[in-house]
């Protein structure tokens, strides 16, 4: 089981939350984009961080939705 962040742009507001708990995975400029991947506990725990509730975490093999 993998799981892959994935942000909504038009939902970022660029606080920078996920940068900061989770550098490998998100970068944020406009907006937040991923450019890694990280353990399944910090990508949730930066989901849950992000203000604007713009990054949904996913089950790569099935694509189901894990959060939110």
């Amino acid at each position: 089981m993998s799981y892959i962040a994935v942000v909504d742009e038009s939902s970022c507001l660029a606080h920078g939350d996920c940068a900061e708990m989770a550098p490998e995975v998100f970068i944020v400029e406009d907006v937040a984009r991923v450019i890694g991947t990280g353990p399944h506990e910090l990508l949730l725990a930066a989901a849950e961080a992000c203000p604007a509730t713009a990054i949904s975490v996913l089950d790569q093999e099935t694509g189901e939705t894990v959060y939110p």
